[in-house]
């Protein structure tokens, strides 16, 4: 049987875009910046995408597509009874981790939507937005409901397969994330007083730059790209053979590093306008963020309601964009592996991750009593993923393009069979992933422990 292909360049694009769009451009990009001085932050998160952040994720698309099959078989087809395979192993357990405890986030979001969307946040103060907040998270039944609510939505995509499912709804939803985005920042710097959120994203302080600002700007880059998960290897292997590998991952990259500075020019005009810092973790997005709204369109409640309503309804669309290529990773490998229909494997998929998930939505309640290392579940499950899981998988995919892949192979993919003319972009790439990258990640590591 033929394997699935994007049917078009565009949709390569938007949907490995949207696997790297996510909670981490709208939420994490923003309060990293809020804790790193700012513009200077970003210049280097930028520099670190530059650098570090597209070489690896060409690797991740020249196994894809070079093995076309899903991740934990591309690397027993390109490496044949070795150890490699456990690489791709860990990938697909953590795609099915995250995903667990990534729709409990988002079904918060998909909660606050509906609130929005019921004008819930009129009349609200900060001490009235932390009850609500904490209320939601720790009611014994409520978050585990909208948990399934948008898991069921996840599910549906993934069953309609990849062209009539990731493809067209990723060319749905990212030109609509676009275009929220874009209004809600153009309504942000509108504010009065926005112009010092706007003077803190794009007025660098050099001085605030400390080994440990670079190591959380690496660690943002790879974080917000999806590295190291490997959800971009499973996508390119439904890569058509022209396409260029090099200008997608530019595309991806830029897309995503687009959609973080936008969701900064949301954030930092609002919260400076009201004289309210953007540093703090979920209540963020759940607590400080709705408080802005309301505080700085007060005298307007028709856009206060609106701009809340549009910026939960952004929030979703983000968060499924991520939750699709987290699925799809799990969903291909059991349907590839055990011969299952996509069907049946989307369904094991979505069950067994959904159970992991109603229990990560109650350690915020219920049992927040059960601990694992001294952690609830929900921050268990974050903790093993971001800061092992994911390094060390960036750490593999960069040793195994850059040492074990014949030269050939890596040169003839990324030449489309000799089609392109990389001459001088070649031996760069594979220097950086060769020393440069797992040095990189190696220190991103560290200092993660």
């Amino acid at each position: 049987m033929a394997r699935s292909e994007f049917a078009s360049k565009a949709g390569v694009v938007l949907a490995a875009a949207g696997s790297a769009v996510g909670l981490g451009n709208i939420w994490r990009f923003p309060y990293e910046t809020g804790n790193n001085g700012g513009a200077a932050f970003i210049l280097l998160y930028i520099g670190c995408i530059i650098l570090l952040g597209i070489p690896i994720m060409v690797a991740e698309f020249i196994i894809g597509r070079r093995a076309r099959t899903n991740e934990v078989a591309a690397y027993e087809t390109l490496a044949p009874r070795t150890h490699w395979k456990w690489v791709g192993h860990m990938g697909v357990w953590a795609g099915a981790i995250i995903l667990s405890f990534y729709s409990v986030v988002a079904g918060w979001a998909l909660r606050y939507m509906v609130e929005a969307l019921t004008d819930g946040f009129s009349g609200l103060d900060t001490t009235g937005f932390v009850q609500l907040f904490e209320g939601f998270t720790t009611h014994p039944y409520l978050p585990t409901v909208y948990m399934m609510l948008f898991f069921l939505g996840t599910h549906y995509i993934i069953t309609q397969g990849v062209e009539r499912g990731i493809e067209r709804f990723s060319k749905i939803m990212m030109p609509l994330l676009f275009l929220l985005l874009v209004i809600l920042a153009v309504c942000s710097m509108l504010l009065p007083g926005s112009g010092a959120g706007l003077q803190f994203i794009f007025k660098p302080d050099f001085s605030k730059v400390t080994p440990a600002v670079c190591l959380s700007a690496l660690g943002q880059a790879f974080f917000s790209l999806s590295l190291g998960l490997g959800c971009l290897i499973t996508y390119a292997s439904y890569f058509r053979s022209n396409v260029n590998l090099l200008n997608s991952a530019l595309r991806v990259a830029g897309i995503d590093t687009l959609v973080a500075i936008l969701a900064g020019l949301i954030i930092f005009p609002a919260a400076f306008s009201v004289g309210i810092q953007p540093d703090a973790g979920p209540g963020l997005l759940f607590i400080t963020l709705p408080n802005v709204f309301q505080q700085a369109f007060a005298g307007v409640p028709f856009v206060a309601w609106l701009l809340s309503l549009l910026f939960y309804i952004l929030l979703v669309l983000a968060a499924l964009t991520s939750t699709i290529s987290q699925h799809e990773i799990v969903t291909a490998y059991l349907s590839e592996e055990f011969n299952l229909t996509r069907r049946r494997a989307a369904r094991i998929v979505t069950l067994g991750c959904m159970f992991l998930g109603v229990l990560c939505a109650l350690s915020w309640g219920p049992i927040k009593d059960w601990t694992l290392c001294g952690m609830t579940l929900f921050s268990f499950c974050d903790f093993i993923t971001a800061k092992f899981m994911l390094p060390l998988g960036g750490l593999f995919i960069s040793l195994f393009v850059g040492w074990r892949m014949p030269r050939t192979e890596v040169m003839q993919e990324l030449s489309n069979n000799g089609v392109l003319s990389h001459r001088f972009v070649y031996p760069t790439l594979l220097f950086i992933l060769r020393y440069v990258a797992p040095l990189a990640i190696a220190a991103i590591f560290v200092n993660e422990l």
